[in-house]
């Protein structure tokens, strides 16, 4: 069905696509290339939210060059849209270029597209191919094949312990027990989320600020607290920098005014959020983050928080990083109660296994409907 020379520019398409990696948020990270007779007319990607899709990007850099579209090939990594958003159907620009074939590494799963758009193409009598490399293409853009058909974010939770699965000493000291190459590995993850979470614990173990900052990045993702009492001191780095750097979100559980005033003074959203044992409600927070475009969560967090992530079926996969050393017992990195038999034990998928400097980095999924379409 698809050629070796259809396999190579999907390639290319995919590689375009990954330079998208973190600006494109809401919207997936897209690549587009336009050939005729084995040759490269133009090439693009999606741009930032509001800018340009990647087919109208490719389409403009084949003018700029001089090339005539009509009779080319577009291989594009998603589906081309059919709905009018920020911008215009990108399917209406390639039928004006007078493309003569689309090969698409993927349906769009958002309901608005859908296999709309390649409908729309083939009604045109352009002839329309889907689904080559379409593993690679869906993880490219699992965060967002995540908000559109559970509508709510992918979780991804970044742990780090020794090699007997301990975070932290029991005083809560924590760093570093990775070295520095995991550390910053960690932020190139960091930087490709839309949002990052922690708890109040970790908030004030480390007072961390949760940005990226090891790794080039032209936006910051934003940075969500989970502390249902607000007892995040007016001090917290967080707090200090929320209007100065990339938003802070403060989820609670309990109204508290005088708390609640001081910190939107600061420049920090609050949300009160409650379940009915007065603490954040975990399922409804992923589904509001969904509501808000969020496409990929990455958690850095403490063993409670992770465990009741867990529990409540909010974690999706865990990337961790084990340091070549040995805690005993301390702060595991996750806190479970035990299940009554092996056959009830929490299992996981290996996705990635390699070594980052002297740490060993594991990219681990849990099952679900979702993450099994891509293994």
């Amino acid at each position: 069905m698809f050629s070796a020379e259809d396999h190579d520019f999907m390639q290319r398409a995919l590689a375009l696509a990954e330079r998208g990696l973190y600006t494109t948020t809401p919207n997936p990270r897209v690549g587009c290339l336009l050939v005729r007779d084995g040759l490269i007319l133009g090439e693009g990607f999606t741009q930032p939210a509001g800018q340009n899709h990647a087919e109208i990007e490719a389409l403009h850099d084949a003018r700029i060059a001089g090339y005539d579209t009509r009779g080319a090939t577009a291989y594009v990594t998603l589906e081309p849209c059919s709905h009018f958003g920020r911008t215009p159907p990108c399917v209406t620009a390639l039928i004006e270029a007078g493309v003569a074939r689309v090969v698409a590494a993927m349906e769009d799963p958002n309901p608005l597209v859908s296999g709309k758009g390649l409908a729309v193409l083939r009604d045109a009598g352009i002839e329309v191919r889907c689904g080559l490399l379409e593993k690679e293409a869906r993880e490219l853009n699992i965060g967002f094949v995540s908000r559109m058909t559970r509508r709510r974010p992918w979780v991804r939770a970044k742990l780090a312990a020794s090699l007997d699965g301990q975070s932290a000493l029991p005083g809560g000291e924590s760093q570093w027990i990775t070295g520095e190459a995991a550390r910053r590995d960690a932020h190139a993850w960091r930087a490709r989320a839309c949002a990052i979470l922690t708890g109040i614990g970790t908030v004030r173990a480390d007072d961390p600020l949760l940005n990226v900052r090891h790794v080039d990045t032209p936006r910051q993702p934003q940075r969500i607290i989970l502390d249902s009492r607000l007892e995040i001191s007016l001090d917290a780095k967080l707090v200090k920098t929320a209007s100065l750097g990339a938003p802070v979100l403060i989820v609670h559980a309990r109204p508290n005014e005088p708390a609640e005033e001081e910190l939107r003074e600061r420049g920090c959203e609050l949300l009160l959020l409650p379940n009915a044992e007065g603490r954040v409600d975990l399922a409804a927070l992923m589904a509001e983050l969904g509501r808000r475009g969020i496409n990929e969560l990455h958690v850095e967090a403490g063993g409670k928080l992770n465990g009741a992530l867990l529990h409540a079926a909010c974690i999706d996969e865990m990337l961790v990083y084990l340091a070549p050393s040995l805690l005993g017992r301390a702060e595991p990195m996750i806190e479970l109660a035990a299940p009554a038999t092996l056959g009830e034990r929490w299992k996981l998928v290996f996705r990635e296994v390699e070594m980052v400097g002297e740490d060993l980095r594991i990219l681990a999924r849990l099952a679900s409907d979702l993450n099994e379409g891509s293994n």
